[in-house]
């Protein structure tokens, strides 16, 4: 399984002062475009005996696919990826009743997307720019029950639902006048059938649209 083959566990177990028992471990996925800064975060949070890796993955979908086989508590997740990216994950999990806490963590200067993680679900912010230990501050909060973010004013959302699409599900929109099956896209994308219906569920619900055809009519309706 993709997924796996690139994660990492870590085996270390810390232990309760008190007694000496071991002490219950935050389980973490992570999820970055860059295997630099995946290699970056795994030493990062190997140093905290508090903390296990569960498994990291290289973009949204793969993602999104370990959240269905592999148990975390926590997932650091980039909001800039290939195929579903930070928004597509949330959006993925904002629906499910035990879903992971998601924290974003990026390096994006779009000062509106704290605003946008928080609206889709997110529990935590994190910027790239700051320091290591910021963001292993905000791991440990977060899964502690704690909301942590920069202040944000969610009071106005984006209106536009194209400006919501991922890269994927743009790609996906642009194919669906050709008449494809699932299975044909599927090949032409090199994605799975049940991603591609993943992926056309999260096109309709943003576009409002009930099939194909009317996604494919509201896409036209907005070029002209």
């Amino acid at each position: 399984m993709r997924v796996m083959a690139k994660s990492i566990v870590i085996s270390r177990i810390a232990t309760r002062p008190e007694d000496g028992q071991p002490a219950p471990q935050i389980a973490l996925a992570l999820a970055d475009k860059n295997p630099m800064v995946l290699e970056g975060l795994r030493s990062l949070f190997a140093t905290d005996p508090r903390l296990r890796l569960a498994v990291s993955a290289t973009d949204g979908e793969r993602f999104l696919d370990a959240v269905e086989r592999v148990p975390f508590d926590v997932g650091v997740v980039g909001w800039v990826m290939p195929y579903c990216d930070g928004a597509c994950v949330l959006d993925a999990l904002r629906k499910r009743a035990t879903a992971p806490r998601i924290i974003i963590y990026t390096g994006s200067a779009d000062p509106d997307v704290p605003r946008q993680a928080l609206a889709l679900g997110a529990r935590g912010f994190s910027s790239k720019s700051q320091p290591p230990q910021a963001l292993l501050e905000t791991v440990l909060a977060v899964a502690q029950g704690s909301m942590v973010f920069p202040f944000v004013d969610v009071r106005t959302l984006n209106e536009d639902p194209f400006a919501r699409l991922t890269e994927r599900e743009r790609e996906i929109l642009a194919a669906l006048p050709s008449g494809l099956s699932n299975a044909e896209l599927a090949r032409r994308l090199g994605i799975s059938v049940n991603t591609i219906k993943f992926h056309l569920k999260s096109l309709y619900d943003k576009l409002g649209a009930k099939n194909r055809a009317q996604a494919v009519a509201r896409s036209m309706a907005r070029r002209n």
